[in-house]
């Protein structure tokens, strides 16, 4: 798992480039007359806000329980990853905007430039998407894995604006538009992403069901210890990158109040020392069926 300090470097990172590429498209937009590019520019603007609150969310969502947080602050993560998803919508109803304007005002085809201009960007934003993704992966985040696409969609969109332009340049007259079209085009697939990232946040801030995968490997740490006979409920709650375990273990009815209190203590140590997220665990003893 990266340490808050890594998570915290790339966030600076993420930021300090988003500022550069910002002024690389507005002012190439600007010299080089193409109004998709100089608001694909302004929308990076916006992903610099997105991602600050993002990462300072995910940042107070780390800090440790306290006397009015015992649960610790895990829930602002989700909360942060809504916050993505919602910004997501926002920049494609500003892009959509944008073209439908820009698309009803002839100008002229967009300066040759432009286009290595926006490949760059391109490839620029696809490899931070693939930066934060890993971490996201990582600690399970929506609110990390939000912001990766706020990242994804600019490169989808400058991809988009990019084969306006290069069709613009080819087609010449009547083609000037090409690459606000284009750009019209890339909102359909921010938006799927942006409800797909509201979604997930949301089933977090519920908190909804984990993975199978998850559960399954959690269940057999306890099952196997020694002088559980078998698992029966477990339940998991995700909070930020945390996981809180509720777990029942069936135990011999005949052992002593103390031998199942030091059981249920063994099944505690062996979670945490298994999986760095779990935070807590309680576990409940009940009697296994005699046969």
């Amino acid at each position: 798992m990266r340490t808050p300090n890594d998570i915290l470097g790339l966030g600076i990172f993420v930021i300090c480039v988003n500022v550069v590429l910002m002024l690389v498209k507005i002012v190439a937009g600007l010299l080089g007359n193409s109004y998709a590019l100089v608001a694909d520019g302004i929308e990076s603007a916006s992903d610099i806000f997105s991602s600050l609150i993002t990462w300072a969310g995910f940042q107070i969502s780390l800090k440790p329980p306290d006397e009015d947080h015992p649960y610790g602050h895990g829930k602002i993560e989700p909360l942060a990853g809504m916050f993505s998803g919602v910004a997501l919508l926002s920049a494609a109803a500003f892009i959509c905007y944008n073209s439908v304007v820009e698309i009803r005002t002839p100008h002229h085809a967009p300066a040759w430039f432009t286009l290595p201009v926006l490949i760059a960007v391109v490839l620029v934003k696809e490899v931070l998407s693939r930066k934060v993704l890993t971490a996201s992966a990582t600690l399970d985040s929506n609110a990390l894995k939000g912001d990766a696409w706020h990242h994804r969609s600019d490169a989808i969109t400058s991809a988009a604006v990019a084969v306006g332009i290069a069709i613009a340049l080819i087609g010449g007259p009547g083609y000037e538009s090409a690459d606000d079209w284009a750009a019209l085009a890339a909102c359909v697939v921010i938006v799927i992403n942006g409800f797909l990232i509201i979604r997930g946040s949301l089933h977090d801030v519920l908190d909804g069901k984990v993975s199978g995968d998850l559960h399954a490997s959690i269940s057999s740490v306890a099952a196997v210890t020694p002088g559980v006979v078998n698992t029966e409920k477990c339940r998991i709650r995700k909070s930020g990158i945390h996981l809180f375990v509720e777990i029942h273990i069936r135990v011999d009815p005949s052992i002593s109040v103390f031998d199942g209190h030091h059981l249920g203590h063994q099944v505690k140590e062996r979670l945490l020392a298994a999986n760095p997220r779990i935070r807590d665990v309680i576990v409940h003893i009940e009697p296994a069926k005699v046969a």
